[in-house]
């Protein structure tokens, strides 16, 4: 009823709205009204009322909810069932977890913090309450299970473009999960599948994007390596509509794949790369070397030329890549 309300209250704009036409239309009382009316306001939208004359929404609150998200999506099937979490230990874990239980291909999974989110290599990552976009997706694609790390890429530019649109900020991918602007990371990318042999159950893509923390929001080792849309951003922008941009992307980009394959994915992947041509260091459990980074293939692997001449692939999960001179920890 709340959800309703809204829409009657956004449809007028800054027109009143009386709590006689809502009541009509809602088929409720005027009393029922005002109580909702309430609540909202308890949530954080700015509604104001003239006495016998009606309601007008003024502000929106800056919060993730359903019924903010659902207003700004543009996609057909991605992120139409949606589940919203003010906390939530990691929205992968609680993503696999509706999964399990047999949740709709295109669920989206949204919390305002994360009390212990995931990064690749078992690393955390840090999303303190408000101060960016934690969600995960839930994915059931009829391709091989092979192919299942190719949609880290497809997320990795489905949030560049996005971000990009945004005046000033001017982000890049580091391969193969990173989001990186100004030198920092900006956004981490963690998939995660449950598959049998030859078939994939489900799919979990989890993103967390920095949107306004703080250096405050950081403990101190790690920050001098965050950045947030916000430091660069040259416009405002709302958190609600970047997500509903990001989900645009993916659906688009993953409709695609599975028509034809991730191709146009690995070459939007490499307009937005920012390690393609750079020298680095690649740390494996085996071994460390030197080398160019010369392309992807057409798994998603990174190539690498060593500095003897040979082309090494390198597989994602099990190396971290920083460019050659920079210092430790800067590209972790």
């Amino acid at each position: 009823m709340r959800k309703r309300i809204l829409e009657l209250l956004r449809e007028n704009g800054q027109k009143l709205v009386s709590g006689e036409d809502i009541s009509r239309k809602l088929n409720i009382t005027r009393t029922a009204v005002w109580k909702h009316v309430q609540a909202l306001k308890n949530e954080g939208y700015e509604i104001e009322s003239l006495q016998k004359r009606g309601y007008i929404l003024r502000r929106i609150p800056d919060r993730l909810f359903p019924q903010e998200i659902a207003s700004c999506l543009k996609t057909k099937w991605l992120g139409r069932d949606i589940c919203y979490k003010e906390k939530v230990d990691s929205t992968n874990n609680f993503a696999k977890k509706l999964a399990n239980e047999g949740c709709r291909d295109g669920l989206l999974v949204v919390a305002e913090e994360q009390e212990a989110g995931k990064g690749r290599l078992s690393r955390g990552w840090i999303s303190p309450y408000a101060k960016g976009i934690w969600f995960s997706v839930v994915l059931k694609p009829p391709f091989l299970p092979q192919e299942a790390s190719k949609c880290t890429l497809l997320a990795a530019v489905a949030v560049a473009k996005a971000v990009n649109d945004i005046k000033g900020v001017k982000a890049a991918i580091k391969w193969p999960n990173d989001i990186i602007l100004n030198g920092r990371k900006l956004v981490g990318i963690l998939t995660e599948m449950n598959a049998e042999f030859g078939h994939i159950n489900y799919v979990v893509i989890g993103i967390g994007i920095n949107t306004c923390a703080s250096r405050d929001d950081y403990p101190p080792e790690v920050r001098d390596l965050a950045v947030s849309v916000a430091d660069a951003a040259k416009e405002s922008f709302l958190r609600v509509e970047l997500l509903a941009a990001v989900l645009k992307n993916m659906e688009e980009l993953y409709e695609l794949s599975v028509a034809h394959g991730f191709s146009a994915v690995f070459d939007e992947w490499r307009k937005y790369s920012c390690i393609l041509g750079q020298k680095v260091k690649v740390i494996a459990p085996d071994r460390t070397y030197l080398g160019t980074a010369v392309d992807i293939d057409s798994d998603g692997l990174l190539l690498v030329k060593t500095n003897n001449g040979h082309l090494e692939k390198v597989v994602a999960g099990d190396v971290s890549i920083r460019p050659a001179t920079a210092s430790k920890g800067m590209y972790q």
